[in-house]
């Protein structure tokens, strides 16, 4: 089995709350979990009204296709109309079970 991770980070200009701020968050994980089937959450920068962290983890059983959803993910993240893409990290491993 092959286990990936991404790490990015985007910037929420519209956000003045962080109501606003997780408003988006929430949107952006969903879609991420139902698009992709994978795990999507808030894990760093929590009180940034601005700036949102967020963590991907995706499993699979050939490194290709593990990478191939984290380059995905980090396309659509990079089109989104509200939440800058600022960067990010990713990293496929293999784990044997």
């Amino acid at each position: 089995m092959v286990i990936g991770s991404l790490t990015v980070r985007l910037l929420v200009r519209e956000s003045r709350t962080l109501k606003d701020k997780r408003q988006v968050v929430r949107g952006v994980l969903a879609r991420l979990r139902e698009g992709f089937n994978v795990s999507a959450a808030e894990v760093d920068t929590h009180d940034d009204v601005k700036v949102a962290t967020l963590g991907v983890a995706a499993a699979g059983h050939e490194v290709a296709a593990v990478q191939h959803t984290l380059q995905q993910i980090t396309e659509a993240l990079r089109k989104h109309p509200v939440a800058e893409y600022l960067g990010g990290e990713s990293s496929v491993g293999r784990e044997v079970v």
